[in-house]
């Protein structure tokens, strides 16, 4: 990452990232589609009214590994491989204390939340029992976006994407003998979910434990480094707070959607899972800009690191705005992959269009806030983002919305808020980014 071409290695990076971000988010996909074809919309209903809740879990751990990320790899970039040792430990440790406090604190509180979201009488329970059994499984879940950090953090972002590819191929033939063969329905789907995932953090671990890198795990080394977790921590928890902050505003949307009924909820679920394709994809290359300046801070290469921001935003741009044009372009037939009902496809297009549109607005965001990462400033991007997103929205749902409520009225929210989001992000990163390198191309 210190050296040579950065067009190629970033888009080669970033891409796996993408499509193992995409996977991560596909077991919750499947378990929409299986339902909605193989059991009813009710069904649909209750695993989709928990989509917001799980992309808010996912989207916390994976911006608290982004700490070990940066702290890994900056101390390779460093050459300090005694440091990074200590650091990859260290993120071993977090991810499986954290994923058991996780789990049992959102256990506690599982039941309250999906009352507070309004989840209608007729999808409760199975939205419950869905719930319950995915958080069973948060350490494991935990553990693998920090494994899935340590690798990405000396450039290898292949074998978290060949073990989520195997892990999905299993959630598929999971899901399906969960709903046709044993008729355990949403029941079934999640414990599906929560073993596929297992399995992902298996091979991860092997692997581990077998690398030839400066990554690799020793069992009895396991321990906390006092430095290195306060390291991963001051990059990670405000990296992980700004990711979840879009979550903790959708789930309050998903409380004003559940108000509107099963076929608006259906209709949000089977478009959330498609906005993650174009969402995953610029949070990939936002985790490349944070990991290349990150490795090339460490070096002491300012020069460098400005050319990864200006090679990330090109690229960034150009893959994902691919992405957005053909997911709106076939927005309706994909739509009807997870629910052939008429009223569903014409509300999940309107999302559709609302978000991903707007997804230009999260590229900006990505990239600007993922180069300031690199060099650890992950703080003051988290509040720009909890006024911008979440502030914002709640004053939009509870004082404007209510006015003139609707399916469209509602979506409405999204590209505000990004726009507003990229505005004061670019307004940081000017203020900032010349205190952080001197020297420029």
């Amino acid at each position: 990452m210190t050296q040579g071409s950065l067009a190629d290695k970033i888009l080669f990076f970033a891409l796996p990232v993408a499509i193992t971000a995409i996977l991560q988010q596909f077991y919750n996909t499947v378990d929409v589609a299986t339902t909605g074809h193989l059991v009813g919309t009710e069904a649909m209903a209750a695993v989709g009214t928990n989509s917001p809740i799980i992309a808010l879990l996912v989207s916390l751990f994976q911006g608290i590994s982004l700490g070990a990320n940066v702290t890994i790899a900056t101390a390779i970039g460093a050459g300090d491989k005694d440091r990074a040792h200590k650091a990859v430990h260290t993120a071993i440790v977090v991810a499986l204390v954290g994923g058991v406090i996780f789990a049992v604190a959102t256990e506690i509180l599982a039941a309250p939340l999906l009352v507070a979201l309004e989840v209608p009488a007729d999808v409760m329970d199975m939205a419950l029992g869905y719930l319950r059994i995915y958080l069973l499984g948060l350490p494991v879940i935990f553990l693998y976006d920090f494994e899935a950090a340590i690798m990405r953090s000396v450039g290898d972002t292949r074998k978290p994407l060949y073990a989520l590819l195997v892990s999905s191929a299993v959630n598929v033939v999971l899901d399906l003998a969960a709903c046709t063969v044993l008729g355990w329905g949403v029941w079934g789907v999640s414990a599906a979910t929560v073993i596929a995932t297992g399995v992902a953090t298996l091979i991860l671990f092997v692997d581990l434990l077998r690398s030839p890198t400066d990554v690799r795990v020793n069992l009895r080394d396991l321990a906390v480094d006092p430095w290195s977790l306060k390291r991963t921590l001051k990059v990670g928890l405000p990296a992980g707070i700004q990711a979840s902050l879009f979550s903790v505003a959708n789930i309050v949307i998903q409380g004003a959607t559940n108000e509107l009924g099963s076929t608006a909820i259906a209709a949000s679920s089977a478009s959330v899972s498609l906005e993650t394709i174009t969402y995953y994809s610029i949070g990939a290359f936002g985790q490349a800009c944070t990991t290349f300046v990150g490795q090339n801070n460490g070096a002491r290469k300012p020069d460098r690191c400005w050319r990864t921001l200006k090679v990330t935003a090109a690229e960034t741009a150009a893959v994902c705005g691919t992405f957005i044009v053909l997911v709106l372009s076939f927005g309706h037939q994909l739509l009807g992959l997870f629910n052939p009902d008429p009223a569903v496809i014409q509300l999940g297009y309107i999302r559709l269009f609302y978000v991903v549109a707007a997804h230009t607005f999260t590229m900006i965001t990505e990239v600007s806030s993922g180069y300031l990462r690199g060099y650890g400033v992950s703080l003051s991007p988290a509040i720009v983002t909890l006024f911008s997103i979440v502030v914002i929205r709640l004053v939009y749902v509870f004082a404007i919305y209510p006015a003139s409520p609707g399916f469209e009225h509602l979506m409405r929210i999204y590209p505000i808020t990004l726009g507003i989001n990229a505005v004061g992000i670019v307004a940081l990163f000017l203020v900032l980014h010349k205190s952080l390198g001197k020297s420029r191309d």
